[in-house]
C-alpha cells in the first residue's frame, strides 16, 4: 500500500466547531467540506445509547506514523510564546485579550505584485486545509497538532518572487502594551525568522490559521502563524503581520541571542545535540515515557532531499 504523506491527510471532522469555522472561512465548497479521511484518522465504536440507539463514531486522529493528536486542552496551554512571557503555562492567561481584528499581513521585497491581506483575504482567498503535523520543540518536548491553514506556496506564487529571491523574511507583531514579554531586553523585538526559498515552496509548509477546526487562539500565534514540521518549533514564527522575499539569509531572533546554540536551517536530527542538552529523544506531552527522535521530525522523505550534498552539523 502507498504510504500517505502528511501533506495528503485531511481530517473527516466530528466537531461542530469545524462546519462554524468553514463557513466563517467561506473558502470551500459544500462537496469539499466533508472529505474522506486517509491514514490520519480512525474511528473507535462507543457503546450503544440507552435503548440501544447505535451512537455517533468517535474519531481518534493520528499523524501518518499513527500516534494519536494531542487534545485541544494540552495544545491551548502548554506553550512557548516569548512575546507574552517564558512560561509556557502562563501563556494562555496573559494572551487572552490580545486583539487580533483588523490584522493585515504585508507580502513584499523581491516580488512583482506586493499585496496587503487581511486576515478575510486569508481565509477566503486561499482554501484551508487541515494537516496533522507533528511539533517538535528545540527543548525536547513535542506534540501531535491537527492544523487549518494552507500552504505558503499558494501566497508565494500570488505575490510572483523575483528571480533575485533566495529568502523568505517573516516578522512578527511588535506591540509591547499587549505583549509585555517585548518588554524584555534580552531578544532584538520584534521576532524574525527566515526559510529558503525551496524550504518555503514546500508543500508541507504551512499558514496556519486554525487547531481542531477552531480559529487560532492568541497562545497559538492568532490569526496567522507558519508551521514547518521538520524544524524545530521556534522557526514556526507565530501573528505573522510582515512576509518578505529577499536575497540575504535574514539573521531570526534566536540566532542574535545565542548564535552558537540556534542556527538558521533549526533542521530536527537527533545526531546533534544542542549545547546543553541532547537531542537524541523527546518528551511527548501527554506520555510519561520519552521516545526517539527521528531525523527531520520523521519527514525526511519528503524534505531530505532540499539538503543534499550539505553538512547537517555544520548547517544546524
Amino acid at each position: 500500500m502507498r504510504k500517505i504523506t502528511p501533506s495528503e491527510i485531511t481530517l473527516e471532522n466530528h466537531y461542530l466547531s469545524r462546519r462554524q469555522f468553514m463557513k466563517a472561512a467561506g473558502a470551500l465548497t459544500a462537496g469539499s467540506l466533508w472529505l474522506a479521511a486517509c491514514k490520519g484518522s480512525e474511528t473507535t465504536p462507543t457503546p450503544p445509547l440507552e435503548g440501544g440507539t447505535p451512537p455517533p463514531e468517535i474519531a481518534i486522529i493520528t499523524d501518518e506514523l499513527g500516534d494519536p493528536a494531542n487534545s485541544l486542552e494540552d495544545i491551548i496551554n502548554y506553550n512557548n510564546y516569548y512575546e507574552f512571557t517564558t512560561s509556557k503555562t502562563g501563556v494562555a492567561e496573559l494572551s487572552k485579550d490580545f486583539i487580533t481584528s483588523s490584522w493585515t499581513v504585508q507580502v513584499g521585497g523581491l516580488v512583482h505584485n506586493p499585496k496587503t491581506y487581511d486576515v478575510d483575504d486569508l481565509l477566503e482567498n486561499f482554501q484551508q486545509e487541515e494537516r496533522i503535523y507533528r511539533l517538535r520543540c528545540v527543548e525536547a518536548w513535542s506534540m501531535v497538532i491537527p492544523w487549518q491553514g494552507f500552504p505558503l506556496a499558494s501566497l508565494l506564487r500570488e505575490v510572483e518572487p523575483m528571480g533575485s529571491a533566495k529568502y523568505v523574511r517573516f516578522e512578527t507583531l511588535y506591540d509591547p502594551e499587549q505583549m509585555p514579554g517585548q518588554s524584555s531586553k534580552w531578544y532584538q523585538w520584534p521576532y524574525v525568522e527566515g526559510l529558503r526559498m525551496d524550504e518555503a515552496m514546500h508543500d508541507l509548509t504551512l499558514l496556519a490559521t486554525g487547531i481542531y477546526g477552531k480559529q487560532l487562539l492568541p497562545q497559538n500565534g492568532a490569526p496567522i502563524r507558519l508551521v514547518v514540521p521538520w524544524k524545530y518549533g521556534f522557526k514556526s514564527i507565530k501573528s505573522i503581520v510582515k512576509i518578505d522575499l529577499v536575497e540575504e539569509q535574514p539573521t531570526s531572533l534566536w540566532m542574535a541571542a545565542a548564535p552558537n546554540e540556534y542556527g538558521f536551517y533549526a533542521n530536527v536530527n537527533p545526531e546533534v545535540n544542542h549545547p546543553r542538552w541532547s537531542q537524541a529523544s523527546e518528551r511527548r506531552i501527554g506520555e510519561n515515557k520519552r521516545r526517539e527522535t527521528l531525523l527531520f521530525n520523521g519527514y525526511a522523505e519528503e524534505v531530505a532531499s532540499l539538503y543534499t550534498g550539505m553538512d547537517l552539523r555544520e548547517n544546524y
